[in-house]
């Protein structure tokens, strides 16, 4: 029956997070996406996307972009249509970036953050990075194939303290297990 696989076809993943207390800066976060070559699927991504972008060939794309938070549900949203991107890409690293406009801004400070990852109607992961309360970005999903096989979905969120140009660079690394 693997031959009868799809694999994960198109997938959304959705921000959410309560703006800022009065008097203080907003916060800012920003969904990122990397698809890698199968020659190179840990080195350096063909490309990003993040806010103001999209993929060349339209397959990833932010929906929605917030600069504070301000809204009801999900405030960032972006689609990935694997399904319909090519072959010589064999993985895609999601990750979310805390904008550092005023000071140092770690995922604690950020009120009822939160994340998820669907396909259709399926909830693939949720997550309110928890697990990283000192980092100021994180990976939040890895989609990878083998050849022309099906994607498939790695869950997991691991933090990276440091310079939000720094993690575009490095996100692309080997994840842990």
């Amino acid at each position: 029956m693997d031959g009868l696989n799809k694999g994960i076809r198109k997938v959304e993943i959705a921000l959410r997070w309560d703006p800022s207390p009065a008097g203080q800066p907003s916060t800012d976060l920003d969904l990122v996406a990397a698809p890698y070559l199968a020659d190179a699927p840990h080195g350096d991504p063909a490309y990003v996307v993040h806010f103001d972008s999209r993929s060349p060939d339209g397959t990833i794309t932010l929906n929605r972009d917030s600069k504070d938070g301000q809204g009801f549900g999900y405030d960032e949203v972006m689609t990935l249509e694997l399904d319909r991107l090519a072959q010589r890409y064999a993985r895609v690293v999601v990750g979310v970036v805390i904008q550092q406009h005023q000071g140092l801004r770690t995922f604690s400070g950020v009120g009822n953050a939160g994340l998820r990852i669907r396909e259709g109607y399926t909830v693939l992961a949720e997550d309110d990075f928890g697990g990283v309360p000192g980092a100021t970005a994180a990976t939040v999903a890895e989609f990878v194939r083998d050849g022309a096989g099906p994607w498939e979905f790695r869950a997991g969120v691991q933090g990276f303290e440091g310079d939000p140009a720094a993690f575009s660079r490095e996100m692309g690394a080997s994840r842990r297990s």
